[in-house]
Order: C-alpha cells, then structure tokens, then sequence
C-alpha cells in the first residue's frame, strides 16, 4: 500500500524514472500456467466468486440520462436491464419475464416505459413490478408482488453505474474502492463528464488476456510501433498499489524536452497518461482532455471468449469550449484512431495469445518484476477466489 502523492510530484517521478531508464518494480517475477486461460472449472469460479461478489462497472451514468432509459447487459452470470427509475436512481434486474422465462428485452439501449414479453405479453414496469398477466381470468391466482422481476444490486457512483453479479449480494462500492481510490475517482468529478463513444467487442479470448493487455506498459513499443510506440514511453511507470486497485502514471514522449531540462513549476500533466486499474475489470485511462473506460467481461460459459467494452468520456459540450460540431468532430476523430488501434493491432495479437495457450505443452509462464499494474490484477483475483473457495467449503 502506498500514500498518494501530488500529481505533479508523481509525474515528476516518472520524469526522474525515465531519466534512470527504469521503471517501478515489484519484489519477484511469478509465475503462472497458460490453463488460467482455458479451464472451464476455473472459469465457472471466476464468475461466482469474483463478478458474484464485488461490484463492476457497467456504464456511465450519462447513458442513462433520463428516467426510463435502459440498456441490457451481458454479464458472466446473469443477462441485466439496467435502468433509469422515476426518482433519478438506478435499479438492474434480470432480463427474464417471470412466466416463462423468455428475455424480456433485446435492444440494446432504449427508453421504455413498461417491458413486455413478446412470448405472452406479461410486461413489467420499470421499477420491476409485474404489471400485466395477459388473460389473467383464465392464468390462476398470482400474487403479483411476488414475481417482479429479479433484481440485483446496483449504485451509482463517480458517475459510473456498478453492479453486482448475483441477487443474493449487496453492494458498496464506497468499501469496495477503499478510502484512497474512492476519494481518486472523487477528485475527478467524473459524473460532470458525459460518454461520448461507446462502443462492444465480442473477442474469441480469455477475459484476463484482455485486462493483462490494457494494464501492460512493456509492449508498447513492440506491439504499437506505429502508434502509441511513438507517443508513449515504453516500460517507465511511477506505480502506485492501493491493494486491491492501483494506478500508474506513463509518460508521453513530449516531456523528453525535460529529460536535461528543469522544469521547475510548469505544469507537466499534458505530458502524461495516467492508468487506473479498477478490480475485478476496468481500466480507467486518464488522457490530458478526456478518460477512457475499458471494460472485460468473461463469457457466461466459454473460458476462451469474452466481451470488452470501451467508453470515451469527454467534457460537455458547453464545459468544452468548443462549437457543437467541433466538439463532435474530436471525439469522432479520436474515437476512430482508438477503434483502428484496437482492431488491427490489440485483437489480432490476443486472439492468437489464446490460441497459443490451448497448446498441451505450453509450459509455465511468467510476469516480470517491472509488470507491477498486471502483478497487482494476479494477486486479488487470486484473493477473491481463495475466499470463494474457502467458504463454500
């Protein structure tokens, strides 16, 4: 665990990192088997003792700006509405009608005042209470207070819409950050911000592959040559460890200028990307002008197929300074580099990662001393399903 320093005071230590040509390290390389990465026992237990257990992120809130805005979910356990209720809060619940389990909604995202099931037509108000048993006279007695839809735990939080896998849990995601990466997210005032982008990606990889990939700063240079090779700092990380999250800063290429020059009280944060790991599966990239919000989700049965989701949150339109069709046509830009990023270089090299992993003689692998942000991802998954295991003992 470490105390927060000043930003400034941190990029000066990546500054003086970069300098040294080294990097923030941990103790000792670990070690770990490719079957991590295919094993459907191990898989099952990820998804009830850690998406079951702990709160991650699903949105955010601006993609349910007004009350009756939905969106459905895939989780590892469980297919979600999450939606916007009358009040200004959040509610999610299992996208099932209660007769006779048909998915109660496929659209994407929507706004819906009432859910209806085109299998017979039961439908369900927002807040989940069954409203409506067609040809009831003829159905049976129901009470229907008893078959609202299946609801599961669900906060707002830093302008963010977490849940909890599982309708026998609760939620906190206060608790769940802890005191230093709560009070982080607080400082960013996140729910001042909208998402301008978003956009799913259904990958035939293992869900940790994919995290491991977005906290690594050792790659760069080798797998992004052309692009981020030329704009960030390869393997340099001033690292923070909070325990279960943790956060690096990277520097850009444009602070070299300070490599032999003092810059005494000129503010360095242009020059840097700032990287939070959220457990269990977020990656929260802070750029200069906006964030990033990358999210990997396991599939519900297969160990080698997963879901990312990646979100860009950006000012508003009248926080920005910009015309209404500038402001539309950066975040178009930028969007487009990113995705271009992603297809062409991201994905085909994971896609082949796992199939290099289904090999029966793969062998024991490792991360290195100066993988900290992945060590720190080994480690509290590895935590969360000791725990798991240990009370369903």
């Amino acid at each position: 665990m470490t105390t927060s320093l000043p930003r400034e005071d941190r990029i000066r230590r990546a500054l003086e990192l970069l300098r040294n040509e080294t990097t923030d390290k941990f103790d000792d390389v670990v070690e770990f088997e490719p079957g991590e990465f295919t094993d459907p026992v191990l898989a099952q237990e990820e998804r009830d003792h850690i998406f079951g257990v702990v709160p991650s992120i699903v949105a955010h809130s601006s993609e349910l700006a007004k009350p009756n805005d939905f969106m459905t979910v895939t989780m590892p356990r469980n297919n979600l509405i999450v939606v916007r209720q009358k009040d200004g809060g959040v509610k999610a619940f299992v996208n099932l009608c209660r007769h006779r389990g048909a998915l109660l909604e496929e659209k994407e995202k929507g706004r819906c005042r009432i859910f209806s099931c085109a299998y017979h037509r039961w439908s369900y108000d927002p807040n989940g209470k069954l409203r409506t048993i067609t040809r009831d006279t003829t159905f049976g007695d129901v009470d229907r207070s008893e078959h609202g839809l299946i609801e599961v735990p669900c906060e707002e939080r830093h302008g963010f819409i977490w849940v909890v896998d599982n309708a026998k849990a609760t939620i906190d995601v206060a608790s769940w950050l802890g005191g230093e990466m709560d009070a982080i997210l607080a400082e960013y005032h996140l729910d001042d911000y909208v998402c301008a982008k978003a956009g799913g990606f259904d990958e035939p990889t293992n869900w940790k592959i994919m995290q491991d990939a977005f906290l690594d700063g050792y790659h760069i240079q080798y797998a992004h040559p052309n692009t981020a090779g030329k704009i960030i700092h390869t393997n340099v990380m001033a690292f923070e460890d909070f325990g279960r999250h943790c956060r690096f800063i990277a520097p850009r290429k444009s602070i070299d200028r300070f490599l032999e020059e003092d810059p005494g009280e000129q503010r360095l944060d242009k020059h840097v990307t700032e990287t939070h790991f959220l457990l269990p599966n977020s990656t929260l990239l802070r750029q200069p002008d906006h964030f990033q919000l990358l999210t990997f989700r396991p599939h519900p049965s297969d160990p080698t197929r997963s879901r990312m989701e990646q979100r860009l949150i950006v000012p508003k339109v009248e926080d920005s300074g910009l015309e209404p069709a500038r402001w539309e046509r950066l975040w178009d830009k930028n969007w487009d580099i990113l995705l271009a990023v992603l297809h062409s270089e991201d994905f085909p090299l994971l896609r082949e990662s796992q199939r290099g992993m289904a090999s029966a003689d793969a062998g024991g692998m490792m991360l290195g001393r100066n993988e900290v942000a992945n060590q720190v991802f080994r480690r509290e998954t590895r935590k969360l399903l000791a725990a798991g295991r240990d009370a369903a003992q």
